[in-house]
C-alpha cells in the first residue's frame, strides 16, 4: 500500500490518521506541493486531477480523502469505523461532509496566509476566518451534547477533524470558552496515538 501525500496537507493528515487507527502498513510516497509536483506528469496518472491525497493499495488507486477513508472502511473492516446502523453511517457522513465544505475552507485560507511574508498578511482576513472558524464549531458543540465524540462511537467523522484541530494552536484560533463538550472532545482526540503520530 502507497499513500501519495503531502505532509502539511489537512487532508492528506485524514487519510494517515485512518491509516493509523486501523493499524495498516504503508509506504509514505511525499508530493510537495510547494514544489508543484503534483502536478507532474508521472503522478497525473495516478490522481488526474493533480491533487493529494491518493492510496494505491496493491494496484488499485483511490483518491479523495474522505473517499480512501471509505475504502479503508470497506476493505479493512476492523477496527471499525463506522457504526453498524443505516442511520448512524449516515450522521457520520454528514459530519465530514460540515467539515469538507464548511470547515476544512477556512484553515485553507489561513494556511494560505500564513505562508506569505508575515508583512503581505491580509490581517482583516485572517481575523475574519478565524471568527468564522469558531462560528462552525458552534454547531459541533450541540452535536456533542452527551457524547464522547461526533457520532457516538470515535469513528471517520472525528478523523475528519483531527487535522483541523492540531492547527487551532499555531493559528491562534480562539473558540468560545462556553463550548465545553468541544473542548473535552479535543481533548479526547490529542490523547489518541494516531494524533500524536502525525504532529511531526
Amino acid at each position: 500500500m502507497k499513500l501519495y501525500h503531502f505532509p502539511p496537507s489537512t487532508n492528506s493528515l485524514k487519510v494517515r490518521i485512518a491509516l493509523l487507527e486501523k493499524g495498516l502498513e504503508f509506504e509514505s510516497v511525499v508530493i510537495d506541493l510547494s514544489k508543484r509536483e503534483q502536478k507532474d506528469p508521472e503522478y497525473l496518472k495516478i490522481h488526474p486531477f493533480g491533487q493529494v491525497p491518493a492510496l494505491d493499495d496493491d494496484g488499485f488507486v483511490v483518491y479523495d480523502s474522505t473517499i480512501i477513508n471509505e475504502y479503508l472502511e470497506d476493505e479493512y473492516p476492523h477496527p471499525p469505523l463506522l457504526p453498524a446502523d443505516s442511520e448512524s453511517r449516515a450522521a457520520v457522513r454528514l459530519l465530514e461532509d460540515y467539515r469538507d465544505n464548511h470547515v476544512n475552507p477556512h484553515f485553507v485560507t489561513l494556511i494560505h496566509e500564513y505562508r506569505k511574508p508575515e508583512e503581505e498578511r491580509d490581517i482583516g482576513l485572517i481575523r475574519e476566518t478565524q471568527t468564522n472558524i469558531g462560528d462552525a464549531f458552534a454547531a459541533l458543540e450541540t452535536q456533542l451534547q452527551g457524547r464522547e465524540y461526533l457520532a457516538g462511537p470515535f469513528s471517520l467523522a472525528d478523523i475528519a477533524y483531527m487535522p483541523n484541530i492540531a492547527l487551532l494552536e499555531r493559528f491562534q484560533v480562539p473558540l468560545d470558552p462556553d463550548f465545553k463538550n468541544v473542548a473535552g472532545w479535543i481533548g479526547r482526540l490529542r490523547t489518541r496515538a494516531s494524533y500524536s503520530a502525525t504532529q511531526n
